[in-house]
């Protein structure tokens, strides 16, 4: 195929020649062309979580795959930027390695080095720097992404205002507070009142997603976690029920309970335990 993009070239350079001639206005991709950075926002998105559930489920062979497109939609965003005269690849790459250079004085500097408690500290309090003198707005909460996953952006707000002082001495007060956020949702439900109920959730929630960083968990990696065990405990069910020529809707609840109890046990044992 003469015009396919010469095999010799680097990897990367090949794919960066991909996607350019995919967005050559007379020759390129009808789909591609009508791309812009919000509209390819959304698969960045959404390759960034293929990649995180192929690690989550260890699948080695699917991460490999799901990185190259995670990079190539890189490499789309810097096609469009060079198109508009912002920036290209190397740039973004450039870009990158000078920070990442920066952010290890004590790889690639003369810092003492640390261990890696000490090394996250030192690496907020240089974004912070760096933060000071951007255009992102100079307030403690400035430059957090609105597009992170609620839970994820929900961290990232209580960690930054837990590095000025805001934050409960100890997780005992978290535990406090989710008592009170749990009487609040109560009352919003005595009140029948479905505004009030959304935002007496939201505000357990984030009171939750607190615990969880004052316990040093990332909630929203053991969210995911915790979604992965319901589907496998809930699969064990319709798999069981199946087996007896019999669907979820057709069990009572007491059936499933006492399936998903089975489900549970493997999950500790790794073996199907006897039916009482």
């Amino acid at each position: 195929m003469p015009n396919t993009p010469d095999a010799a070239l680097a990897p990367i350079d090949r794919l960066i020649e991909i996607m350019a001639r995919l967005r050559e206005p007379q020759t390129g991709c009808p789909w591609d062309l009508e791309q812009d950075f919000k509209s390819i926002a959304a698969y960045t998105v959404e390759e960034a979580y293929e990649v995180a559930d192929a690690i989550e489920r260890e699948q080695y062979d699917e991460l490999r795959d799901e990185l190259g497109d995670l990079l190539l939609q890189v490499v789309f965003h810097a096609q469009m930027a060079q198109e508009l005269g912002l920036f290209g690849f190397d740039e973004v790459a450039a870009a990158i390695n000078d920070k990442m250079i920066r952010r290890h004085p004590h790889v690639f500097g003369d810092a003492v080095q640390r261990d890696s408690a000490a090394q996250t500290v030192e690496w907020e309090a240089q974004k912070a720097r760096e933060r000071a003198g951007s255009r992102k707005g100079d307030g403690v909460l400035a430059d957090i992404p609105l597009a992170l996953p609620a839970v994820k952006r929900a961290q990232k707000l209580q960690a930054r205002a837990a590095r000025v002082g805001f934050d409960w001495p100890d997780a005992q007060q978290v535990f406090d507070k989710i008592t009170e956020e749990i009487a609040e949702v109560k009352q919003a439900i005595r009140l029948n009142d479905p505004e009030e109920i959304a935002e007496e959730i939201g505000d357990l929630m984030f009171v939750c997603t607190n615990l969880g960083r004052k316990l040093n968990v990332n909630v929203e990696a053991a969210t995911r976690s915790a979604n992965a065990k319901f589907e496998r405990r809930f699969g064990y069910i319709e798999r069981t029920l199946a087996a007896q020529g019999r669907r979820p809707e057709d069990a009572s609840l007491e059936e499933m309970e006492a399936l998903w109890g089975e489900a549970k046990q493997i999950d500790k044992t790794g073996k199907r335990q006897p039916s009482q």
